[in-house]
């Protein structure tokens, strides 16, 4: 019974783990980089959650072992070096994965616009194609999305594609996203904006070069100019 207790939580779990908005499921470089970061924090917050509760377990079961390693030691060692060395690694895991989040390099990206107002998102594309809730991307290029907000604070999300960045009134942001292959993705307003705010998702889909040139209404020979670089647009 408790084995099929077990299987059945942890099936529960993992499908939780699952659907259009789930960061788990990365489909882009930036995302892979979130996830891979997010494993790690589970993975040592669940090391250190043993460590503490072995630690309790021991005080009440076996003193007398606590005892002879020392109240100093277990002190310095539990609450000094082992979080310092988890912590370290942490920072540096999220300063390296957190790099691919970030728009460092002034390469040759192709940039599509996006106004948030409450409730929805307008998408300009190069040549004055628009878009409403729905967001049209070239597969396996960089892009640039331009935020900007009309009236207050929102938040911008492909949880599959990148991280969240928010689109703010009189100012710009910008965040890249990457779509590996064709597909559909979801996106969300990531930041309370009012009562409106639950159902101000939208759609990303991410098309073949011509599709895309199609899509956003360019000249069909354009869709030469959207064709797949290498990883990172290098």
């Amino acid at each position: 019974m408790f084995r099929f207790g077990a299987i059945l939580a942890g099936g529960l779990v993992l499908s939780a783990c699952d659907g259009p908005l789930s960061a788990l499921q990365p489909e882009g470089p930036a995302a892979r980089g979130i996830g891979t970061l997010w494993w790690i924090m589970l993975v040592a917050g669940t090391a250190i959650f043993l460590a503490v509760a072995a630690v309790l377990v021991l005080a009440f079961v076996r003193p007398a072992w606590l005892r002879r390693f020392g109240g100093t030691r277990l002190i310095l060692w539990g609450g000094l070096v082992v979080p310092l060395v988890v912590l370290a690694g942490l920072v540096t895991a999220a300063f390296a994965l957190g790099e691919r989040v970030l728009v460092v390099r002034q390469d040759e990206a192709l940039r599509i616009e996006a106004m948030a107002r409450r409730w929805s998102w307008h998408f300009r594309y190069p040549g004055g194609h628009e878009t409403v809730d729905l967001l049209h991307l070239p597969a396996g290029r960089d892009v640039d999305i331009v935020l900007t907000s009309e009236d207050v604070i929102h938040g911008f999300w492909v949880p599959r594609l990148g991280g969240k960045l928010d689109a703010i009134p009189g100012h710009t942001n910008i965040i890249r996203l990457r779509a590996d292959r064709p597909g559909t993705y979801g996106g969300v307003c990531a930041e309370y904006c009012g009562i409106g705010h639950a159902p101000m998702r939208f759609s990303v889909e991410a098309h073949e070069p011509e599709a895309f040139a199609r899509a956003v209404g360019l000249p069909p020979d354009e869709a030469g100019g959207m064709a797949a670089d290498g990883e990172g647009g290098r």
